[in-house]
C-alpha cells in the first residue's frame, strides 16, 4: 500500500525527527531533492529560466534553496515573494548564488536585485504587473513554493493572482510539497489554486494529493525521502497497488468447486430497469464468481437466462421475497430493482438474510427512507455516487463533491457500513480504518450500467470470502482497469473484467502497470 497522511501528521513527525538534526538539516534535504526534479524536469539547467513563487513559510525557504543550486549550475532564477516575510537564510543562498529577488509586498522593504545593480524591484502596487506577467511568461519552468501543507482555504492575494498567472503561463509548473490552493489534508479546493504539471513532496505522501479535486491540480506526483519513517503515525488513508490487489484475489486451487470459489445472489431490475440486472450478473460472472443465484420479475428474468444462461434463476411474484432462491454467501441488492412497494419487499428480504449485502442504486434510495434497513448483524457494503450518499446522510451533494473524504468517513461512521464511493476519485471507507484511495479508471466509466457491473463484481468478491472493506477496494481497482480503454460502454466492461483479472494475477512483467506508485526518489 502506498499510505498517505495528513498535514498534522506530518508535522509531528517533521519536529520529532528535526530534535535529532543539526538545525536546517531537514529543508537542507528537502531542497536537494526539489533541486533534483527541477533539473530533471528542465533537461539542461545552464541558460534555463527558472522563476520562484515564494511564501513566508518553510515551503519557500525549500524553493529559495533549491533555486539556489539552480543558478549556481548557470539557470537565470528569478524569486517572487509573495509573503509578508520571507525565510532569510534561503533568501541569502539564492542571491550569493546570483538569484534575483522582486519583492510583491511593501513589507519586505527593497528587493535587491543582483543583475541589475541592487535597484529595487518592487510590485506592491500591483501584484500582477508587467514585470511579474513578462517574467513567468519566459520561464521555462515555475516553482509554486508559496504555501505549503499548513495552507487552508481560500488563497489570498496576491497568490491568488499569482496561481492564475502561473497557471496560465506557458511553461511548467512545479508545486513544493502540495499545490497552493489545494488543502493537504483533505483534497479540497476552495478557489484559485496552482494547477502543476508536477508536485514534489516530502517525506511521505500527502492525502490531499490523492483525492479530487486536489489530485487534478498536482499532476505527476514525486516523492523525496527525508527520513521521516520512524516517526510516522498509523495513515490516513492509503492507496493500492497491483501487488496488494493480486495478494487478495481469490485463486482456485485443486480442490475448488463452484461453492468454494464462492455463491452470489442478486436482486435486481424490474419490469422497467431490466438491463440492471443483466449488467450485474455479468459483472460477477466475469469475475469468476463460482455461481450467480438471479431472483427478479418476470421481464428481466427473461433478458438475464438469455443472455447468462449460467445463471441460477427464480422468478418473484410481485410481492415475493428471496426465501426460497437457495444458499448463498453474499447478496447483491438494488441495480434497477425499483422503488416501489415490490421493490421494499425484496429489500426487507434481502437484507433480513445472515450473509453480506452491497446495497446500490434503488436500494439505496430505499435505505435512505429507512435506514434501518442497514442495522443488522452481518455486514453491508454501500456503494453510492454522490447523489444517492447525500441523500443518505443528508449532506448536499456539492458539499460531498467538495469534501468527499470526510463525507465518506461519516456516513462509514454514521451509517455503520462499509461505504464505497463512486466517482472522480473512488474511495472506500469503513469506521476506524484507512481510508482506501482507488488509483484506477478512467473518465471513460461515466457511462449507464457501469455501475451495475462494479456491483455485481464486488458482489462476487464478497460471496469469495473477502471482507466488505476488502472487496470493495479490490472491484474499484478490477473496474478501474477494465474501463481504462474507452470509449466503451457498461457491457464492454463487464467483457474485459478476465483480463484485468488476469493482468495481476500473471503479475506485472516490468513492476506495477496500473495503479502503481509514483516515482519515489531517495537522497
Amino acid at each position: 500500500m502506498r499510505i498517505a497522511y495528513t498535514s498534522d501528521q506530518i508535522r509531528a513527525a517533521e519536529a520529532a525527527l528535526m530534535a535529532t538534526l543539526p538545525e536546517g538539516a531537514l529543508m537542507e534535504r528537502a531542497a536537494t531533492g526539489l533541486a533534483v526534479v527541477c533539473a530533471r524536469t528542465l533537461g539542461g539547467v545552464y541558460g534555463s529560466r527558472v522563476v520562484l513563487l515564494v511564501g513566508g513559510g518553510d515551503n519557500g525557504g525549500d524553493a529559495l534553496f533549491a533555486g539556489a543550486r539552480l543558478a549556481a549550475r548557470g539557470a537565470r532564477v528569478d524569486a517572487l515573494l509573495a509573503g509578508t516575510r520571507v525565510h532569510a537564510a534561503g533568501l541569502e543562498a539564492l542571491r550569493r548564488a546570483g538569484g534575483r529577488v522582486t519583492g510583491l509586498n511593501s513589507d519586505h522593504g527593497p528587493a535587491e536585485d543582483p543583475a541589475s545593480g541592487g535597484s529595487a524591484r518592487k510590485t506592491s502596487e500591483d501584484p500582477a504587473g508587467a514585470r511579474v506577467r513578462d517574467l513567468l511568461g519566459a520561464a521555462d519552468l515555475i516553482v509554486d513554493g508559496m504555501l505549503g501543507i499548513g495552507g487552508a482555504g481560500a488563497l489570498r492575494e496576491p497568490y491568488a493572482t499569482l496561481a492564475g498567472l502561473a497557471n496560465d503561463a506557458p511553461g511548467e509548473v512545479l508545486a513544493v510539497d502540495v499545490p497552493s490552493g489545494v488543502d493537504a489534508s483533505s483534497g479540497r479546493v476552495e478557489g484559485p489554486a496552482v494547477r502543476a504539471d508536477a508536485t514534489v513532496t516530502f517525506g511521505a505522501w500527502k492525502v490531499g494529493l490523492l483525492v479530487d479535486p486536489g489530485s487534478g491540480h498536482a499532476g505527476r506526483t514525486e516523492l523525496v525521502d527525508i527520513g521521516l519513517g520512524l516517526h510516522l503515525p498509523d495513515p490516513d488513508a492509503a492507496v493500492p497497488t497491483d501487488a496488494d490487489v493480486a495478494a487478495l484475489l481469490p485463486r482456485p486451487g485443486a480442490s475448488s468447486d463452484k461453492y468454494r470459489r464462492g455463491v452470489v445472489g442478486i436482486a435486481a431490475g424490474s419490469e422497467r430497469y431490466t438491463g440492471a440486472a443483466v449488467l450485474a450478473v455479468g459483472g460477477a460472472l466475469r469475475a469468476g464468481v463460482g455461481m450467480v443465484r438471479y431472483a427478479g420479475v418476470a421481464e428481466p428474468v427473461a433478458q438475464v437466462r438469455a443472455r447468462w444462461p449460467e445463471a441460477v434463476i427464480t422468478t418473484l411474484a410481485p410481492g415475493e421475497g428471496v426465501e426460497e432462491v437457495g444458499r448463498v454467501q453474499a447478496w447483491v441488492l438494488g441495480p434497477g430493482l425499483g422503488t416501489g412497494d415490490e421493490a421494499r419487499a425484496i429489500a426487507r428480504s434481502v437484507l433480513s438474510s445472515e450473509v453480506p449485502v452491497l446495497v446500490d442504486a434503488d436500494a439505496l434510495t430505499l435505505a435512505a427512507q429507512d435506514r434501518s434497513l442497514l442495522r443488522r448483524g452481518a455486514p453491508v457494503l454501500i456503494t453510492p455516487h454522490a447523489g444517492e450518499l447525500s441523500r443518505l446522510i443528508e449532506v448536499p451533494r456539492e458539499r460531498i463533491e467538495a469534501r468527499r473524504l470526510e463525507n465518506v468517513r461519516r456516513a462509514a461512521a454514521e451509517l455503520g457500513v462499509t461505504v464505497l464511493l463512486k466517482g472522480s476519485t473512488t474511495l472506500v471507507a469503513e469506521d476506524g480504518r484507512p481510508v482506501r484511495i482507488n488509483p484506477t479508471g478512467s473518465p471513460w466509466l461515466a457511462t449507464g450500467g457501469t455501475g451495475d457491473v462494479l456491483a455485481g463484481l464486488a458482489g462476487a468478491l464478497l460471496a469469495a470470502g473477502l471482507s466488505g472493506y476488502d472487496a470493495a477496494s479490490c472491484a474499484a481497482y478490477l473496474h478501474g482497469i477494465a474501463g481504462r480503454e474507452g470509449p466503451l460502454t457498461a457491457w464492454d466492461v463487464a467483457e474485459a473484467l478476465p483480463r484485468a483479472v488476469r493482468s495481476l494475477l500473471d503479475g506485472p512483467a516490468n513492476g506495477p502497470r496500473h495503479g502503481g506508485s509514483p516515482a519515489k526518489l531517495g537522497l
